[in-house]
């Protein structure tokens, strides 16, 4: 019988505890506050603020900024038992209904911080029922939040005069800095406008503000909530304040981090507050020196290469230039990347074992299956060792090593480092993506250099402050990345004297430029141990400038950015790994010497990788005793010659010594009297026409075809054929041209040694 009581009991409270919760599902709590977006920089400093949806400055405060300053003077202005109540404060109700209903006092309405927020929540008119709701809701608050939380939500909602909500936005402002970093005599201002805040407004009524802030600065200190020291001083603070524009740093990089995270109040970012501000301003001042050129934008990526976090990025020299599409963000803007996918060709190659930085590349004209590449300054070399050949972004040489590894190599590996374009568009891509030929932004090229500094370890750039990702995809060898980043490095500075004092100070970097076709683009990216800055300079609205080129225009920026950024800093270069070795080569190849090599140099090489072919750049042949004519092993007779040394050259390397009248030892014609008919290995190549092409001519130009070949240097005539029909004979490197029939065609090439070879094409005229 006893235990009935204690039954009702506990039925009872549950039954209140159900209605509660009724009641709280039937009447759910006001919606959150819809925040100012804000972008903060590494350090908490604010970079970027944009107004509300109801096109409001409301900065979300968080519980760190309400220093204690702050919490005791609006507790002890506005609600002193606010620690102690539920939401409601029954004496203070019964204290305002006796002084409003008997007119002794000033009238009130005993609202509580919670009861305030309830109002702000939920603006309504001023009606006794609506108090009542207001209470209800401030009880209910008090159920779903800590008194921190609610006077959180009190500081972000408290107004301050026209659009302008919460105390951190106030502050931001007026005083320019963030609530916790305000003085005493600047956190009571803030805490006393709140009542008034039309009355009391910054910047109109500075004088009003400043005699009712020392008001209650006196106040507080007669109730001891600030030392009487502070308060004297606080008392002394002049107030001069008026309203300042939102911080507007990074807008580019702002935008998009807020439309990433549309939900976030705030958002805190990977970015350096002084660099941001320094790279803005570098960029925003050299495009004004490029506008008579033509040339209107620019756009800029800084990253920390240990954390991989982009620590400055500007997407456009002004945001606010519309007549330059300065909204445009640079940085994720597809362009052609020109030749700074070259260091990354060579490093493949290098972990492949086709190369080595002392190997002698063709730089002759090649056709390619059709694709005829040229140097950027229509000139060639004839043949260049690799790190001349990266060095001077000769564009020949980087199109027979892609030519040599596989295009689909070569796309598979961007693909891995996230160049989307790349990936969208990798069946379609051929020779030409290596200068240029296929899509990338900066942020993708930037990244990848990043990579060559990190030792060929690739992750995704981070724009936002977290911890950096230690998972990593190894894209090539840590040897290849030196020996990339080894022969960038020894690039002359464009911006200094050669052996200038001044560049003791100055940060060591390896860089590369790129061109676009049509200099549409001009791309500059450089890196060290500490950074990786990536640089590109041109129209967004496509236009090509003659001036346009990333030797003269974006590398002047790029090395005004390091120096300004990273001046002074410990040059600690890059060292060569365990994985590496040194190695004698052929001065004259690049290959392992042979017995005919006098001349060597060392190279670097990867053990066990690197090709381990013997030199062959010249060749013994048995000569007649008068020299004009060499013999084979078959036709050689028992005496009566000597053997020779001869330069062993590439077909299309003696082409291009003939055409351009390079004098060099040539090898004099075989033997006339040997009936030995050779084989194909070494069979003439026809570069014109290309095999497998249709060939459109203008029947009233009377327009013709070209035939030419590359032959082995001991030839000396080649015969002509057209679907199996004589044509002519000419010299081997002789241009031939001829008028075709529609249709398709065969074109044979014999040489004088009986080599031959054919191609397939078609002829249409229009």
């Amino acid at each position: 019988m006893k235990r009935r009581p204690v039954y009702r009991l506990l039925t009872s409270f549950g039954l209140l505890l159900l209605l509660l919760l009724g009641l709280d599902w039937a009447f759910p709590l006001p919606p959150a506050p819809q925040y100012s977006p804000l972008v903060l920089a590494a350090d908490g400093a604010v970079l970027h603020a944009y107004l509300n949806p109801t096109q409001k400055w409301r900065m979300k405060t968080e519980l760190r900024e309400i220093t204690p300053v702050l919490r005791k003077a609006i507790i002890e202005k506005e609600d002193r038992w606010f620690r102690w109540h539920f939401g409601v404060n029954p004496v203070a109700l019964v204290q305002a209904a006796g002084r409003n209903l008997f007119g002794k006092g000033r009238t009130t309405g005993a609202s509580t911080i919670t009861m305030q927020v309830a109002r702000l929540l939920e603006p309504k008119e001023r009606t006794f029922p609506n108090k009542l709701l207001e209470m209800l809701r401030a009880t209910q608050l008090e159920a779903h939040y800590s008194k921190d939380e609610i006077l959180q939500l009190y500081l972000n909602l408290v107004p301050y005069g026209g659009n302008v909500e919460g105390v951190k936005s106030a502050a931001l402002l007026y005083f320019q800095h963030p609530p916790d970093y305000l003085s005493l005599a600047q956190t009571v201002t803030l805490a006393i406008i709140p009542n008034r805040p039309r009355g009391l407004v910054l910047g109109k009524n500075n004088a009003a503000v400043l005699q009712e802030r020392n008001r209650w600065l006196r106040r507080f200190g007669a109730a001891g909530l600030f030392p009487k020291d502070d308060v004297e001083d606080a008392l002394l603070e002049p107030l001069d304040v008026q309203r300042h524009a939102a911080p507007v740093l990074a807008p580019h990089l702002s935008r998009r981090l807020v439309r990433q995270f549309p939900r976030q109040a705030i958002i805190r970012s990977s970015l350096q507050r002084s660099k941001q501000s320094k790279a803005e301003d570098l960029t925003r001042n050299y495009v004004r020196r490029l506008h008579e050129l033509g040339i209107t934008q620019a756009a800029v990526l800084v990253v920390n290469n240990r954390t991989r976090q982009v620590e400055a990025y500007v997407g456009s020299a002004d945001f606010r230039d519309f007549a330059s599409q300065g909204q445009n963000d640079g940085v994720v803007a597809v362009r052609s990347p020109g030749s700074t996918l070259k260091p990354f060709l060579y490093a493949l190659a290098m972990d492949r074992g086709l190369v080595t930085p002392k190997l002698l590349l063709p730089d002759v004209p090649t056709n390619f299956q059709g694709y005829r590449p040229e140097n950027f300054d229509k000139h060639c070399s004839g043949e260049v060792t690799l790190e001349r050949a990266l060095a001077f972004s000769l564009n020949i040489p980087a199109v027979r090593v892609l030519n040599q590894l596989g295009v689909p190599t070569f796309t598979d590996k961007l693909r891995q480092a996230g160049f989307q374009s790349v990936t969208r568009n990798r069946a379609r891509l051929g020779l030409s993506s290596i200068l240029g030929g296929c899509g990338a932004n900066l942020e993708e090229l930037t990244n990848l250099y990043v990579t060559l500094a990190a030792a060929g370890k690739y992750a995704p750039l981070s724009l936002v402050s977290a911890p950096f990702s230690k998972r990593k995809t190894a894209l090539f060898s840590e040897a290849s990345a030196f020996l990339t980043t080894d022969i960038l490095a020894q690039l002359t500075r464009p911006d200094l004297p050669l052996g200038a004092a001044s560049s003791m100070r100055l940060p060591k970097v390896a860089w590369k430029t790129g061109t676009s076709y049509g200099r549409r683009d001009a791309w500059s990216i450089g890196y060290n141990r500490q950074y990786t800055i990536g640089v590109w300079v041109g129209n967004f609205s496509g236009q090509g400038s003659p001036a346009l080129t990333g030797a003269d225009v974006a590398t002047p920026l790029l090395f005004d950015l390091f120096n300004t950024l990273a001046y002074n800093s410990p040059n600690d270069w890059f060292v060569p790994p365990a994985t590496l070795d040194f190695r004698l080569v052929c001065a004259e190849s690049g290959l392992v010497p042979g017995e005919n090599c006098p001349n060597q140099v060392i190279d670097y090489f990867l053990p066990g990788i690197s090709n381990g072919l013997r030199c062959q750049h010249v060749r013994e042949v048995l000569v007649s005793a008068d020299g004009s004519f060499t013999y084979c092993r078959t036709c050689a007779p028992a005496a009566g010659y000597r053997r020779e040394l001869y330069p062993n050259l590439l077909p299309e390397v003696a082409a291009y010594k003939e055409d351009q009248g390079i004098p060099y030892r040539r090898l004099p014609p075989h033997n006339p009297q040997c009936q030995l008919v050779r084989g194909t290995e070494r069979a003439p190549t026809i570069t014109s026409p290309a095999a497998n092409t249709e060939y459109v001519l203008n029947r009233h130009e009377q327009q013709q075809l070209l035939l030419s070949c590359t032959t082995d240097n001991e030839v000396r005539q080649v015969h002509w054929y057209v679907n199996d029909q004589f044509l002519r004979t000419a010299a081997a490197t002789e241009r031939v041209f001829f008028r075709p029939q529609p249709g398709p065609l065969k074109i044979s090439c014999a040489d004088d040694h009986g080599r031959n070879t054919d191609v397939l094409v078609t002829v249409t005229e229009m």
